[in-house]
Protein backbone atom coordinates (compact mmCIF):
# COMPACT_ATOMS: atom_id res chain seq x y z
CA UNK A 1 0.00 0.00 0.00
CA UNK A 2 2.88 2.15 0.73
CA UNK A 3 3.98 2.15 -3.36
CA UNK A 4 0.63 2.90 -4.26
CA UNK A 5 0.27 5.75 -2.35
CA UNK A 6 3.81 7.02 -3.32
CA UNK A 7 2.44 6.33 -6.61
CA UNK A 8 -0.66 8.48 -6.20
CA UNK A 9 1.97 11.42 -5.07
CA UNK A 10 4.25 11.05 -7.75
CA UNK A 11 1.42 10.97 -10.21
CA UNK A 12 -0.54 13.87 -9.02
CA UNK A 13 2.43 16.12 -8.14
CA UNK A 14 4.23 15.91 -11.24
CA UNK A 15 0.84 16.70 -13.17
CA UNK A 16 0.40 19.70 -11.07
CA UNK A 17 3.54 21.18 -11.80
CA UNK A 18 3.15 20.44 -15.62
CA UNK A 19 -0.18 22.47 -15.80
CA UNK A 20 1.55 25.94 -15.58
CA UNK A 21 4.14 24.93 -18.15
CA UNK A 22 1.71 23.50 -20.76
CA UNK A 23 -0.86 26.50 -20.08
CA UNK A 24 2.33 28.91 -21.20
CA UNK A 25 2.74 26.87 -23.90
CA UNK A 26 -0.46 26.11 -25.33
CA UNK A 27 -1.17 30.18 -25.09
CA UNK A 28 1.82 30.62 -27.38
CA UNK A 29 1.09 28.22 -29.00
CA UNK A 30 -2.53 29.58 -29.99
CA UNK A 31 -4.37 26.72 -28.48
CA UNK A 32 -6.37 28.95 -26.59
CA UNK A 33 -10.11 29.31 -29.17
CA UNK A 34 -12.44 32.28 -28.51
CA UNK A 35 -15.65 31.80 -26.42
CA UNK A 36 -18.29 30.02 -28.07
CA UNK A 37 -22.57 30.60 -27.40
CA UNK A 38 -22.70 27.42 -25.30
CA UNK A 39 -19.65 27.68 -23.26
CA UNK A 40 -20.12 28.65 -19.97
CA UNK A 41 -17.23 30.83 -19.33
CA UNK A 42 -16.73 33.99 -20.25
CA UNK A 43 -13.04 34.56 -20.93
CA UNK A 44 -10.90 32.13 -23.79
CA UNK A 45 -9.09 29.76 -21.24
CA UNK A 46 -5.94 28.18 -22.99
CA UNK A 47 -6.44 23.90 -23.51
CA UNK A 48 -3.98 21.12 -24.14
CA UNK A 49 -4.23 20.20 -20.18
CA UNK A 50 -4.13 16.90 -21.40
CA UNK A 51 -0.25 17.17 -22.26
CA UNK A 52 0.50 17.96 -17.98
CA UNK A 53 -2.20 14.46 -17.29
CA UNK A 54 0.02 12.54 -19.89
CA UNK A 55 2.97 13.62 -18.84
CA UNK A 56 1.84 12.73 -15.04
CA UNK A 57 0.95 9.54 -15.88
CA UNK A 58 3.99 8.81 -17.64
CA UNK A 59 6.70 9.70 -15.10
CA UNK A 60 4.88 7.81 -12.46
CA UNK A 61 4.42 4.68 -14.62
CA UNK A 62 8.20 4.68 -15.21
CA UNK A 63 9.16 5.15 -11.31
CA UNK A 64 6.76 2.61 -10.46
CA UNK A 65 8.65 0.09 -12.64
CA UNK A 66 11.93 0.97 -10.18
CA UNK A 67 10.10 0.28 -6.97
CA UNK A 68 10.30 -2.56 -5.36
CA UNK A 69 6.84 -4.57 -5.21
CA UNK A 70 5.30 -2.60 -8.25
CA UNK A 71 8.50 -3.45 -10.59
CA UNK A 72 7.32 -6.99 -10.47
CA UNK A 73 3.75 -5.83 -12.37
CA UNK A 74 6.45 -4.90 -15.45
CA UNK A 75 6.86 -8.19 -16.25
CA UNK A 76 4.49 -7.98 -19.36
CA UNK A 77 4.96 -5.22 -22.49
CA UNK A 78 1.15 -4.05 -22.10
CA UNK A 79 2.52 -0.83 -20.33
CA UNK A 80 4.62 -0.25 -23.35
CA UNK A 81 0.97 -0.35 -25.47
CA UNK A 82 -0.63 2.04 -22.45
CA UNK A 83 2.51 4.91 -22.86
CA UNK A 84 1.77 4.34 -27.26
CA UNK A 85 -1.55 4.30 -27.11
CA UNK A 86 -1.74 7.51 -24.89
CA UNK A 87 0.82 9.30 -26.87
CA UNK A 88 -1.47 8.72 -30.23
CA UNK A 89 -4.57 9.75 -28.49
CA UNK A 90 -2.41 12.85 -26.82
CA UNK A 91 -1.19 13.79 -30.20
CA UNK A 92 -4.86 13.72 -32.24
CA UNK A 93 -6.13 15.37 -29.38
CA UNK A 94 -3.45 18.25 -29.78
CA UNK A 95 -4.19 18.61 -33.28
CA UNK A 96 -7.95 18.53 -32.60
CA UNK A 97 -7.65 21.39 -29.80
CA UNK A 98 -5.36 23.30 -31.73
CA UNK A 99 -6.40 23.10 -35.72
CA UNK A 100 -9.73 21.07 -35.02
CA UNK A 101 -10.63 17.74 -36.70
CA UNK A 102 -13.45 16.11 -38.19
CA UNK A 103 -15.83 13.56 -36.67
CA UNK A 104 -14.23 10.92 -38.92
CA UNK A 105 -10.71 11.52 -38.54
CA UNK A 106 -10.88 11.42 -34.77
CA UNK A 107 -12.99 8.41 -34.64
CA UNK A 108 -9.99 6.59 -36.86
CA UNK A 109 -7.15 7.80 -34.76
CA UNK A 110 -9.22 6.69 -31.67
CA UNK A 111 -9.41 3.19 -33.21
CA UNK A 112 -6.11 3.26 -33.84
CA UNK A 113 -5.00 4.09 -30.24
CA UNK A 114 -7.90 1.11 -29.24
CA UNK A 115 -5.72 -1.36 -31.55
CA UNK A 116 -2.56 -0.53 -30.34
CA UNK A 117 -3.96 -1.21 -26.42
CA UNK A 118 -5.44 -4.71 -27.50
CA UNK A 119 -2.42 -5.45 -29.67
CA UNK A 120 -0.47 -5.41 -26.23
CA UNK A 121 -2.66 -7.69 -24.60
CA UNK A 122 -5.49 -5.29 -23.11
CA UNK A 123 -8.37 -7.46 -24.37
CA UNK A 124 -11.26 -9.09 -23.28
CA UNK A 125 -11.11 -12.81 -22.15
CA UNK A 126 -14.74 -12.86 -21.39
CA UNK A 127 -18.04 -11.88 -20.64
CA UNK A 128 -19.87 -12.68 -17.56
CA UNK A 129 -23.66 -14.22 -18.12
CA UNK A 130 -26.14 -15.25 -15.77
CA UNK A 131 -24.84 -18.53 -14.15
CA UNK A 132 -21.78 -18.85 -16.32
CA UNK A 133 -19.22 -16.83 -18.68
CA UNK A 134 -18.83 -16.56 -22.05
CA UNK A 135 -15.14 -17.05 -23.36
CA UNK A 136 -13.85 -14.79 -26.31
CA UNK A 137 -12.12 -15.49 -28.71
CA UNK A 138 -9.21 -13.67 -30.28
CA UNK A 139 -11.14 -11.76 -32.90
CA UNK A 140 -14.68 -10.83 -30.85
CA UNK A 141 -12.37 -9.96 -28.00
CA UNK A 142 -10.53 -8.07 -29.91
CA UNK A 143 -13.95 -5.77 -31.30
CA UNK A 144 -15.42 -6.01 -28.30
CA UNK A 145 -12.60 -4.17 -26.55
CA UNK A 146 -12.14 -1.76 -29.26
CA UNK A 147 -15.80 -0.85 -28.96
CA UNK A 148 -15.50 -0.60 -25.57
CA UNK A 149 -12.36 1.74 -25.42
CA UNK A 150 -14.02 4.35 -28.45
CA UNK A 151 -17.05 4.55 -26.12
CA UNK A 152 -15.92 5.56 -23.33
CA UNK A 153 -13.11 7.73 -24.93
CA UNK A 154 -16.44 9.48 -26.33
CA UNK A 155 -18.17 9.01 -23.43
CA UNK A 156 -15.55 10.92 -21.18
CA UNK A 157 -15.20 13.63 -23.66
CA UNK A 158 -18.61 14.35 -23.88
CA UNK A 159 -18.67 15.20 -19.96
CA UNK A 160 -16.19 17.62 -20.17
CA UNK A 161 -18.24 20.64 -20.29
CA UNK A 162 -17.94 22.26 -17.08
CA UNK A 163 -14.71 23.14 -14.65
CA UNK A 164 -13.09 19.95 -13.02
CA UNK A 165 -16.24 17.98 -14.28
CA UNK A 166 -14.85 15.37 -16.49
CA UNK A 167 -11.17 15.26 -14.43
CA UNK A 168 -13.44 14.63 -11.21
CA UNK A 169 -15.94 12.24 -12.53
CA UNK A 170 -12.55 9.95 -13.63
CA UNK A 171 -11.23 10.52 -10.34
CA UNK A 172 -13.55 8.73 -8.54
CA UNK A 173 -13.99 5.99 -10.74
CA UNK A 174 -10.18 4.79 -10.35
CA UNK A 175 -10.81 5.54 -6.90
CA UNK A 176 -13.78 2.88 -6.99
CA UNK A 177 -11.95 0.81 -9.26
CA UNK A 178 -8.97 0.86 -7.23
CA UNK A 179 -11.03 0.07 -4.03
CA UNK A 180 -12.39 -2.75 -5.62
CA UNK A 181 -9.61 -4.49 -6.93
CA UNK A 182 -7.75 -3.95 -3.77
CA UNK A 183 -10.53 -5.86 -1.92
CA UNK A 184 -10.60 -8.50 -4.29
CA UNK A 185 -7.34 -9.09 -4.30
CA UNK A 186 -6.98 -9.60 -0.39
CA UNK A 187 -9.80 -11.91 -0.15
CA UNK A 188 -9.14 -14.22 -3.08
CA UNK A 189 -5.14 -14.26 -2.10
CA UNK A 190 -4.02 -12.58 -5.54
CA UNK A 191 -0.81 -10.49 -5.19
CA UNK A 192 -2.06 -6.93 -3.95
CA UNK A 193 0.79 -5.14 -6.79
CA UNK A 194 -1.30 -5.82 -9.87
CA UNK A 195 -1.49 -3.47 -13.18
CA UNK A 196 -5.20 -2.40 -12.57
CA UNK A 197 -4.57 -1.50 -9.40
CA UNK A 198 -1.54 0.38 -10.44
CA UNK A 199 -3.04 2.05 -13.45
CA UNK A 200 -5.85 3.35 -11.86
CA UNK A 201 -4.20 4.74 -8.38
CA UNK A 202 -1.61 6.73 -10.88
CA UNK A 203 -5.06 7.80 -12.85
CA UNK A 204 -6.63 9.32 -10.18
CA UNK A 205 -3.50 10.93 -9.10
CA UNK A 206 -2.87 12.39 -12.11
CA UNK A 207 -6.68 13.37 -12.17
CA UNK A 208 -6.21 15.35 -8.31
CA UNK A 209 -2.50 17.03 -9.53
CA UNK A 210 -5.06 18.46 -12.68
CA UNK A 211 -7.61 19.64 -10.57
CA UNK A 212 -6.10 21.91 -8.54
CA UNK A 213 -5.44 24.23 -12.18
CA UNK A 214 -8.91 23.05 -13.59
CA UNK A 215 -11.49 23.23 -10.39
CA UNK A 216 -13.66 26.36 -10.86
CA UNK A 217 -12.46 28.67 -12.02
CA UNK A 218 -10.08 26.80 -14.25
CA UNK A 219 -7.19 28.26 -15.59
CA UNK A 220 -6.84 25.44 -18.36
CA UNK A 221 -8.58 23.41 -20.05
CA UNK A 222 -7.88 19.68 -20.46
CA UNK A 223 -9.55 19.69 -23.82
CA UNK A 224 -9.58 16.76 -26.19
CA UNK A 225 -6.00 15.98 -25.15
CA UNK A 226 -7.25 15.08 -21.91
CA UNK A 227 -10.12 13.47 -21.99
CA UNK A 228 -9.54 11.19 -24.28
CA UNK A 229 -6.40 10.05 -22.66
CA UNK A 230 -8.92 9.47 -19.55
CA UNK A 231 -10.87 7.45 -21.38
CA UNK A 232 -8.60 5.69 -22.88
CA UNK A 233 -6.70 4.90 -19.31
CA UNK A 234 -9.75 4.28 -17.44
CA UNK A 235 -11.34 1.62 -19.93
CA UNK A 236 -7.22 -0.39 -19.99
CA UNK A 237 -8.56 -0.59 -15.87
CA UNK A 238 -11.63 -2.15 -17.02
CA UNK A 239 -10.30 -4.87 -19.81
CA UNK A 240 -7.72 -5.75 -17.51
CA UNK A 241 -9.12 -6.69 -14.19
CA UNK A 242 -11.73 -9.39 -16.34
CA UNK A 243 -8.21 -11.38 -16.95
CA UNK A 244 -7.04 -11.06 -13.21
CA UNK A 245 -9.28 -13.69 -12.02
CA UNK A 246 -11.81 -16.60 -13.00
CA UNK A 247 -15.00 -15.54 -12.77
CA UNK A 248 -16.89 -19.13 -11.61
CA UNK A 249 -14.32 -18.93 -8.96
CA UNK A 250 -15.50 -15.81 -7.83
CA UNK A 251 -18.72 -16.41 -7.57
CA UNK A 252 -18.23 -18.88 -5.36
CA UNK A 253 -15.96 -17.16 -3.24
CA UNK A 254 -18.11 -14.21 -2.70
CA UNK A 255 -22.02 -13.07 -2.29
CA UNK A 256 -24.29 -15.03 -4.10
CA UNK A 257 -25.18 -12.58 -6.18
CA UNK A 258 -22.21 -12.25 -7.95
CA UNK A 259 -22.15 -8.47 -8.37
CA UNK A 260 -17.94 -8.55 -7.99
CA UNK A 261 -17.55 -10.65 -11.73
CA UNK A 262 -19.37 -7.84 -13.10
CA UNK A 263 -18.34 -5.13 -11.63
CA UNK A 264 -15.10 -4.53 -13.54
CA UNK A 265 -17.53 -4.30 -17.23
CA UNK A 266 -20.52 -2.20 -15.13
CA UNK A 267 -18.39 0.05 -13.47
CA UNK A 268 -17.25 2.40 -15.68
CA UNK A 269 -20.41 2.27 -17.75
CA UNK A 270 -22.06 3.12 -14.40
CA UNK A 271 -20.30 5.55 -13.40
CA UNK A 272 -20.07 7.28 -16.56
CA UNK A 273 -24.05 6.78 -16.96
CA UNK A 274 -24.80 10.37 -16.99
CA UNK A 275 -22.65 11.55 -20.04
CA UNK A 276 -23.68 8.24 -21.86
CA UNK A 277 -26.96 8.93 -21.37
CA UNK A 278 -26.42 12.71 -22.00
CA UNK A 279 -24.78 12.13 -25.62
CA UNK A 280 -27.82 9.51 -26.52
CA UNK A 281 -30.38 12.25 -25.40
CA UNK A 282 -27.81 14.77 -27.49
CA UNK A 283 -28.08 12.83 -30.69
CA UNK A 284 -31.76 11.91 -30.63
CA UNK A 285 -33.01 15.65 -29.88
CA UNK A 286 -30.52 16.95 -33.07
CA UNK A 287 -31.52 14.35 -35.20
CA UNK A 288 -34.94 14.92 -34.63
CA UNK A 289 -34.37 18.85 -35.06
CA UNK A 290 -33.09 17.69 -38.50
CA UNK A 291 -29.52 18.45 -37.74
CA UNK A 292 -26.36 16.90 -37.25
CA UNK A 293 -25.74 14.59 -34.20
CA UNK A 294 -22.41 16.27 -33.90
CA UNK A 295 -23.50 20.15 -34.10
CA UNK A 296 -23.49 21.71 -30.38
CA UNK A 297 -25.98 23.50 -28.48
CA UNK A 298 -26.69 23.63 -24.84
CA UNK A 299 -29.04 21.05 -24.45
CA UNK A 300 -26.69 19.07 -21.94
CA UNK A 301 -26.96 17.73 -18.20
CA UNK A 302 -24.85 20.31 -16.78
CA UNK A 303 -26.28 23.36 -18.83
CA UNK A 304 -30.02 22.19 -17.59
CA UNK A 305 -28.38 22.33 -13.82
CA UNK A 306 -27.13 25.55 -14.45
CA UNK A 307 -30.51 26.72 -15.89
CA UNK A 308 -32.15 25.03 -13.19
CA UNK A 309 -30.33 27.98 -10.98
CA UNK A 310 -27.46 26.35 -9.72
CA UNK A 311 -23.96 27.67 -9.58
CA UNK A 312 -20.95 26.29 -11.56
CA UNK A 313 -19.42 25.30 -8.82
CA UNK A 314 -22.56 23.24 -7.36
CA UNK A 315 -23.70 21.71 -10.35
CA UNK A 316 -20.15 19.93 -10.36
CA UNK A 317 -20.44 18.81 -6.93
CA UNK A 318 -24.09 17.41 -8.06
CA UNK A 319 -22.15 15.12 -10.97
CA UNK A 320 -20.11 14.01 -9.02
CA UNK A 321 -22.24 12.98 -5.91
CA UNK A 322 -23.59 11.09 -8.63
CA UNK A 323 -21.02 9.29 -9.58
CA UNK A 324 -19.83 8.64 -6.29
CA UNK A 325 -23.31 7.14 -5.22
CA UNK A 326 -22.86 4.84 -8.33
CA UNK A 327 -19.37 4.18 -8.02
CA UNK A 328 -19.01 3.21 -4.54
CA UNK A 329 -22.26 1.60 -3.99
CA UNK A 330 -21.20 -0.84 -6.36
CA UNK A 331 -18.17 -1.59 -5.27
CA UNK A 332 -19.44 -1.98 -1.77
CA UNK A 333 -22.42 -4.43 -3.24
CA UNK A 334 -20.04 -6.67 -4.42
CA UNK A 335 -17.32 -6.44 -1.25
CA UNK A 336 -20.12 -6.97 2.03
CA UNK A 337 -22.79 -9.32 2.04
CA UNK A 338 -25.46 -7.01 3.81
CA UNK A 339 -27.07 -5.90 0.68
CA UNK A 340 -30.16 -3.96 2.37
CA UNK A 341 -27.77 -1.84 4.71
CA UNK A 342 -25.86 -1.23 1.69
CA UNK A 343 -28.89 -0.64 -0.75
CA UNK A 344 -30.30 1.36 2.71
CA UNK A 345 -27.49 3.95 2.57
CA UNK A 346 -27.09 4.31 -1.03
CA UNK A 347 -30.95 5.38 -1.34
CA UNK A 348 -30.95 7.46 1.83
CA UNK A 349 -28.02 9.83 -0.18
CA UNK A 350 -29.73 9.39 -3.15
CA UNK A 351 -32.54 11.17 -1.85
CA UNK A 352 -30.57 13.54 -0.26
CA UNK A 353 -28.90 14.51 -4.12
CA UNK A 354 -32.32 14.79 -6.02
CA UNK A 355 -33.43 17.29 -3.41
CA UNK A 356 -29.93 19.10 -3.47
CA UNK A 357 -30.56 18.98 -7.19
CA UNK A 358 -34.58 20.42 -7.11
CA UNK A 359 -33.44 23.12 -4.20
CA UNK A 360 -33.23 26.14 -6.41
CA UNK A 361 -36.50 25.38 -8.23
CA UNK A 362 -38.26 24.69 -4.84
CA UNK A 363 -37.09 28.10 -3.51
CA UNK A 364 -37.97 30.13 -6.79
CA UNK A 365 -41.97 28.57 -6.29
CA UNK A 366 -41.48 29.59 -2.43
CA UNK A 367 -42.01 26.12 -1.45
CA UNK A 368 -39.18 26.77 1.22
CA UNK A 369 -39.16 29.26 4.38
CA UNK A 370 -36.17 30.20 2.89
CA UNK A 371 -37.33 31.18 -0.87
CA UNK A 372 -35.74 32.16 -3.71
CA UNK A 373 -37.16 35.36 -4.32
CA UNK A 374 -36.44 36.67 -0.43
CA UNK A 375 -32.75 35.91 -0.65
CA UNK A 376 -32.27 37.45 -4.26
CA UNK A 377 -34.27 40.55 -3.11
CA UNK A 378 -32.07 40.96 -0.30
CA UNK A 379 -28.96 40.43 -2.90
CA UNK A 380 -30.28 43.07 -5.42
CA UNK A 381 -29.97 40.41 -8.45
CA UNK A 382 -31.50 37.16 -9.45
CA UNK A 383 -28.96 34.41 -10.02
CA UNK A 384 -27.70 33.60 -13.68
CA UNK A 385 -24.58 32.32 -15.14
CA UNK A 386 -22.97 35.18 -16.18
CA UNK A 387 -22.59 36.08 -12.45
CA UNK A 388 -20.05 33.20 -11.87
Amino acid sequence: MREYALTFVIAAAVTYLLVPLVRRAAIRFGATPPVRDRDVHTEPIPRLGGLAIYGGFAAALLISAQLPHLQNVFVADTWQGLLLAGGLITLIGVIDDRWGMDALSKLAGQVAAAGILVSNGVQLLWLPLPGTQLSLGPWLGAMISILLIVVTINAVNFADGLDGLAAGIVAISSLAFFAYYYVVAVEEGFVRQSYPAMIAIILAGTCVGFLCHNFHPARVFMGDTGSMLLGLLLTSITITVTGQFDANTAREEFNSSGLVVFLPILLPLLVIALPLADLVLAVLRRTLAGRSPFSPDRGHLHHRLLDMGHSHVRAVLLMYLWAGIVAFASVSLSIFGSAAMVLSITALVAVCAVGLIALPRLRRRGLLPWGYGRAAKRSGHHHSVSDE
